[in-house]
């Protein structure tokens, strides 16, 4: 148990400055893609096309104009600094720490039962990959014995099913996309051949420790969370928060009061909002992505941006890209708070910005 001591006393606004400066969303910006994503330690895929896809509008959140989409797929198809697993792109440097335990993979009776039932099938896959990878999913026949079974989408889908589980094992990997679609080959020649793997414990230390230092702040336990935890652990330092209960810990390298904020529109998908209790108790900002609600339900948008100004999040963009206009519309500029001039301006030089990136002739206003 930590003494009194050693526990990092915090106010909200050195909390926000941290979480800020973790996520590269401080002035002056980054510029290698990498450094970003080793920092971030992950960029969502979504394809989301309302605007941008997540991936790309993260990046383009930190790095600006400068940013290019093909950027990212060379960084993973070409240079392999990058990888894609299980729908998250993520350092090569990582690697490691996710194949970790990965040939153990499933834990769950039903997973277990239907991979060993369909080993023929797995071998089929895995030869066909060897003599003629790499390949889409349609690619590849469906030669399985026993179809899975599910009430949702996956229900006999059989090849995408198979190559996600071997995916998981570590035998195959995306080796590229044609658009969205998906290119498989074998593991051994997407990765790279002297890959430290550390045991189960390790690698989940370690998961911990690169998560705190993206986020700068966060709980050592919390709910469970789809696609990537929000939780740390016993990484780091413990600390409190000034007017928010429970405690937290907190990267001690992240620790300083050295701050030049910026504005930056963001990704519903961004991972400074994706934790959304985080975000109303540090920013007293609330959210929800409202893509899937009927359009009479939404309070700020199909797919709205978060608007940070220095350490606040600060309101949301209700846009989207019209490309057949060449247009950026604009929908709405929700104000959390009363924007000042400076705060509209700075808005405004944003989403211009944002649709040059785009390749878009104009900002069409609310």
């Amino acid at each position: 148990m930590a003494s009194l001591l050693s526990v990092h006393r915090l106010t909200k606004a050195q909390a926000r400055r941290i979480a800020v400066r973790a996520q590269l969303l401080d002035a002056p910006r980054p510029i290698e893609l990498l450094r970003v994503v080793e920092r971030l330690t992950l960029l969502q895929i979504d394809p989301t096309g309302s605007i941008a896809p997540s991936a790309d509008l993260v990046a383009w959140s930190r790095l600006g104009s400068s940013y290019r989409p093909d950027h990212l797929k060379q960084a993973l198809e070409q240079n392999r600094t990058l990888f894609e697993l299980d729908a998250l792109v993520r350092p090569m440097s990582d690697l490691g720490l996710y194949l970790a335990g990965a040939a153990d993979w499933p834990s769950y009776d039903k997973q277990l039962a239907w991979l060993r039932d369909n080993d023929r099938f797995r071998r089929d896959i895995l030869d066909l990959l060897e003599s003629s990878g790499p390949l889409s999913s349609r690619d590849i026949p469906d030669t399985c014995l026993l179809p899975w079974a599910s009430t949702g989408w996956t229900n006999n889908r059989n090849v995408t099913q198979m190559l996600e589980f071997l995916m998981m094992r570590g035998e195959v990997a995306i080796a590229g996309r044609i658009r969205r679609e998906r290119l498989w080959d074998l593991a051994e020649r997407v990765y790279p051949p002297d890959v430290a793997i550390p045991s189960v414990d390790e690698a989940e230390r370690r998961k911990n420790e690169r998560r705190l230092a993206s986020l700068g702040i966060a709980r050592q336990k919390t709910r469970v969370t789809p696609m990537e935890p929000v939780a740390v652990g016993e990484a780091g330092a413990p600390a409190v928060v000034e007017g928010v209960k429970g405690e937290w810990r907190v990267d001690p390298a992240a620790l300083g009061d050295d701050f030049e904020g910026r504005t930056a529109l963001l990704s519903p998908f961004d991972r400074l909002v994706h934790d959304r209790v985080r975000a109303l108790e540090l920013f007293d900002f609330e959210y929800t992505l409202e893509m899937y609600k009927p359009a009479a339900m939404r309070r700020w948008g199909y797919f709205a941006l978060p608007i940070l100004h220095d350490d606040r999040l600060v309101g949301k963009v209700d846009a989207a890209a019209d490309r057949k206009a060449s247009v950026l519309r604009v929908n709405a500029i929700h104000e959390d708070v009363k924007f000042t001039r400076a705060m509209t301006r700075a808005v405004r030089d944003e989403l211009e910005d944002l649709a040059s990136w785009l390749g878009l002739a104009a900002v069409e206003p609310a």
